[in-house]
């Protein structure tokens, strides 16, 4: 399916973030989902969804590496919204990756390792989909500053839209209390964006938030959102 995405695009500027996701799941079902890393924009977005119509797809990246909080929020937030996670999975088991690759991956390799395991299962992901809805926003990092909230995705082939887009990080947090939307304990322990064990740390006072991300390696992004 091609979708004229400018279209829609500068009108989709002036939604709010309800608008886009109430746009998108009804533009798009069922071939539209939410992608989840279940950060603090993530519990966001499927918070928005829900007060919009039960029948939203959510989809996560599980590397077999994420924190053990990450995994009982998945839990928490299937049984609150009553819902079934989706789950993409990189086709090597770590074991079979540490085989093939040499041990610690991430430790020499960082972007071959968010390629097995996250960039890889996404893109068989996307194939099904028509349209994605991501919790990027533009003040995350440089690489996202550009970011519209109505894309064409030409990287993965499909329609992308970030309602998120314009919104800061203490907006975010306003939602969630304000909302009492259940969330990654590890952002209260100065984990402002939280990946795999290995390659995600806390962030230090006047660090910038996504410091703590591949600490060491001059790398900010996974590959997920990096444009074509």
């Amino acid at each position: 399916m091609t979708f004229d995405v400018q279209k829609h695009q500068t009108a989709a500027e002036n939604w709010n973030a309800e608008e886009i996701v109430r746009w998108g799941l009804g533009q798009f079902q069922p071939n539209i989902a939410i992608a989840s890393s279940f950060g603090a924009e993530d519990v966001v977005l499927i918070d928005i969804a829900a007060r919009l119509r039960p029948d939203f797809r959510v989809f996560t990246l599980d590397t077999d590496f994420l924190f053990p909080e990450t995994y009982a929020l998945i839990k928490q937030i299937e049984g609150q919204y009553g819902l079934k996670i989706e789950r993409a999975r990189s086709r090597y088991t770590p074991e079979e990756q540490a085989a093939a690759h040499g041990p610690a991956l991430w430790s020499r390799q960082p972007d071959q390792c968010c390629n097995l395991r996250k960039v890889e299962p996404l893109t068989e992901k996307l194939c099904g989909l028509t349209a994605w809805i991501t919790g990027i926003r533009r003040d995350q990092a440089p690489t996202r500053a550009n970011a519209k909230k109505l894309e064409w995705d030409k990287k993965f082939g499909l329609v992308k839209l970030n309602p998120l887009a314009d919104w800061t990080w203490d907006q975010v947090w306003e939602y969630i209390r304000a909302n009492d939307v259940p969330y990654n304990p590890l952002h209260d322990q100065n984990y402002p964006s939280i990946g795999c064990t290995y390659c995600t740390r806390p962030v230090q006072p006047g660090e910038d938030q996504r410091a703590g991300r591949w600490s060491g390696f001059q790398k900010t992004e996974c590959g997920l959102h990096v444009k074509a």
